[in-house]
């Protein structure tokens, strides 16, 4: 439901216009250096204001309010808030007869019986990556804390955005048509050791697509040479292996191989789709009449939400390597 995770667990709570949003965090090994400061530089990452983002602006201060004494982990759970006070929930109340394409309000008021918390997407709102980037924080202060994950390091960036490349031209694309766009991102995760991974169920690609598929806007996803493998031959895809470490002469693998890490850097690319709020005037059913008519989206939105993703994606990526290296403690 809405919390992940076997050794680290991960438990997301709030709505986008809600009190506060947050995120509890249990099975952090004790003494682990833990300090509001730490959460700032994925934080801003992940803050809008570039072009094509959402206006909306929140402090995303860190409250830690619990597992943390001495400015160490506790080694109890550990609870972070996040408040919400940038919310013009007005902007909701007109358009709720209206289900917005591509969003879960049909599917919620099914769900729910019409008891959801509509305002600005409520706990299906991007708003909520916010607890998932601080629990990415934790996540890698844990794989750094471990003995095999001292020199992991993660590199996440946007390969396109609308079809291009470049991506100013991306975003003006989106800009010209008065239109939203999608992108792509590839997060590349290096010095994994040899091991890690739990085949069948908990396999490395499985436990980290589990939770990309959580990251609201994420509609694909593919290791090493990804979708491009059904195109190849076997000895064009497979991975010569070159010395007793590991290490291959390619990597269309992806790192991963067998559901478990083999010493190469795991290599995934995500496809964001296009904001589902677009400022284009669209048809969708109006609830109270039964008909279907034109609409237009209030509220603010970003026009690429691709942009604001690289950092949520590491974030989910983190939290599933965190999840087996605990495991791999276990064997």
């Amino acid at each position: 439901m809405n919390s992940f995770g076997k050794n680290f667990r991960v438990q997301i709570f709030g709505q986008s216009h809600s009190e506060i949003v947050g995120v509890t965090l249990d099975g952090i090994p004790p003494g682990i250096p833990v300090a509001p400061e730490d959460f700032k530089t994925d934080l801003d990452r992940r803050r809008p204001g570039a072009k094509a983002t959402t206006p909306r602006k929140e402090a995303d201060e860190p409250l830690i309010k619990t597992g943390v004494f001495n400015g160490m982990s506790a080694g109890s759970p550990m609870t972070i808030f996040f408040e919400n006070n940038n919310t013009r929930s007005s902007d909701y109340e007109k358009h709720h007869a209206f289900p917005r394409p591509g969003h879960a309000d049909f599917v919620a008021t099914e769900k729910y019986k019409g008891f959801e918390d509509y305002r600005g997407g409520g706990h299906f709102s991007g708003r909520l990556t916010v607890c998932l980037v601080a629990a990415g924080v934790v996540a890698k202060k844990i794989i750094r804390n471990h003995q095999l994950g001292q020199l992991v390091r993660f590199e996440t960036e946007i390969l396109e955005v609308g079809g291009e490349q470049d991506i100013e031209k991306g975003i003006e694309k989106a800009v010209k048509a008065k239109d939203s766009v999608g992108g792509i991102i590839e997060c590349r995760i290096k010095n994994i050791p040899v091991g890690v991974g739990e085949p069948f169920f908990d396999s490395v690609e499985s436990v980290i697509s589990h939770l990309i598929f959580a990251v609201p806007a994420i509609k694909g996803i593919e290791f090493g040479s990804g979708f491009a493998a059904a195109r190849m031959f076997g000895s064009e895809h497979n991975d010569p292996i070159l010395d007793l470490s590991g290490t291959t002469g390619s990597n269309n693998a992806g790192g991963v191989t067998g559901g478990i890490t083999n010493g190469n850097e795991i290599v995934f690319r995500v496809v964001v789709k296009p904001t589902s709020s677009t400022p284009k005037v669209q048809e969708t059913l109006n609830r109270e009449t039964g008909q279907v008519e034109e609409f237009s989206v209030k509220g603010r939105h970003d026009l690429c939400i691709a942009l604001r993703a690289p950092v949520v994606i590491e974030a989910a990526a983190a939290i599933g390597i965190a999840d087996l290296l605990m495991e791999t403690d276990m064997r």
